[in-house]
């Protein structure tokens, strides 16, 4: 058969059981592994990147629910993965392709999700399921196809471990640190602390002459200079930021020493801790690859791309002075006036650190905010040079 169509396992279909943590049950049909599988229940609203959206350590003990009603329509491919693995916990969807359908497809998203050991359930109203969360909020959840009696599946979802309180971007990182070569001329170097880091991000880096060592989550200060940067990246990754200790600490210390520093998404939230402010859980978090952030430093809109439950507390109408500068939000979600950026700038104006709680590396999609990673190699250049960082302007990349 060629690989353009892959066609899904002939098999008869075996229920399956999901249980929220308020008692709500839905019944439908296994997708994926068989067995039991329990998380955080979040949905995501991506139309398309469901093979990246998999492979995000950031969905780590998650139970991601596709609000897209068919998935699995182009297969599974080894070119896209973010990640060594499929993260999420669980899959939810509510109507899986019966053909891979795609000169790139290698196997199929159920074959896939089977051998990976990533239990799922299709067949089940994803609207309904989705409502339910966004008016209750995120909670936990159990799906099963071994058990049953939804009671029984209830007990099991409320003695699993909740999300708030849990650290684990040790649990996803990089156990050894190694380098990707910059492409074409080196400019710099970035010491990048691998909390749960897409494969993209260092390639977005790459692309822009800069050679990225990725370190382990716990490495130290001594680590980070050791390769002596240019500036320090802290990627996005799973957990509650109140939790996490050591990287903040490694953070306030690289600030004191003037590294400039970029972060995204945990890297926002661990930047707003070092910088004195308090993180808080949303609701039912932000997942997709549309939600519109507007830049406050040029006034442009850009549709982005998130995966984050929790945010930053930190004042939009005014700068927080701190013992490493002024600090300002620099980003905000037009939906509902989350904080999704932050600058901190010296007496004088000029851009020492910067951070933004969204998905600038664009994987999958859009690439509204690809602009960021050169504003991050202006910020080292002028950082270089003793110079104030030029502007924000408007690049190429944007303008297409």
């Amino acid at each position: 058969m060629p690989l353009h169509a892959l066609k899904a396992r002939p098999s008869a279909p075996v229920p399956a059981l999901l249980v929220l943590e308020d008692g709500r049950t839905f019944r439908g049909e296994s997708f994926g592994a068989k067995g039991e599988t329990f998380g955080e229940a979040v949905f995501s609203t991506g139309m398309s990147g469901y093979q990246e959206t998999l492979t995000d350590p950031s969905y780590h003990r998650q139970v991601v629910v596709m609000t897209a009603p068919h998935v699995g329509n182009t297969g599974m491919n080894d070119e896209d993965p973010e990640s060594r693995q499929i993260w999420v916990a669980g899959y939810v969807v509510r109507d899986p392709s019966r053909v891979s359908s795609n000169w790139r497809a290698q196997r199929t998203l159920d074959d896939e999700l089977a051998e990976q050991g990533v239990v799922g359930i299709s067949g089940i109203d994803t609207r309904a399921l989705t409502r339910h969360l966004r008016e209750r909020g995120a909670m936990r959840v159990g799906i099963s196809t071994l058990e049953t009696d939804p009671e029984k599946l209830l007990a099991k979802v409320t003695a699993s471990a909740e999300m708030s309180g849990a650290n684990l971007s040790e649990a996803v990182s990089t156990p050894q640190s190694y380098v990707v070569p910059a492409i074409g001329t080196k400019r710099f170097t970035v010491a990048a602390l691998d909390l749960g880091i897409k494969e993209m991000t260092p390639q977005r880096m790459a692309e822009r002459g800069i050679e990225v060592h990725v370190l382990p989550a716990t490495a130290s200060i001594e680590d980070v200079l050791a390769v002596a940067p240019d500036g320090l990246f802290f990627s996005n990754g799973p957990g509650d930021p109140a939790a996490t200790v050591g990287q903040v600490e490694l953070l306030r210390e690289a600030l004191e020493r003037g590294l400039p520093y970029f972060g995204i998404c945990f890297g926002n939230q661990l930047f707003g801790r070092a910088l004195g402010f308090g993180t808080f859980k949303l609701k039912y978090g932000h997942r997709g690859i549309n939600q519109p952030v507007m830049d406050r430093t040029t006034r442009k809109v850009e549709v982005t791309a998130h995966n984050h439950g929790f945010a930053v507390d930190a004042p939009l109408d005014r700068d927080t002075e701190t013992p490493y500068g002024l600090v300002s939000v620099s980003h905000v979600c037009l939906n509902d006036d989350v904080v999704e950026g932050l600058e901190l700038r010296d007496p004088e104006g000029r851009l020492k650190s910067f951070s933004v709680q969204y998905h600038p590396e664009a994987a999958a999609g859009p690439h509204d905010a690809a602009y960021l990673f050169d504003r991050f190699s202006e910020l080292m250049a002028s950082s270089q040079a003793g110079t104030p960082a030029a502007p924000a302007t408007t690049t190429t990349e944007e303008q297409a």
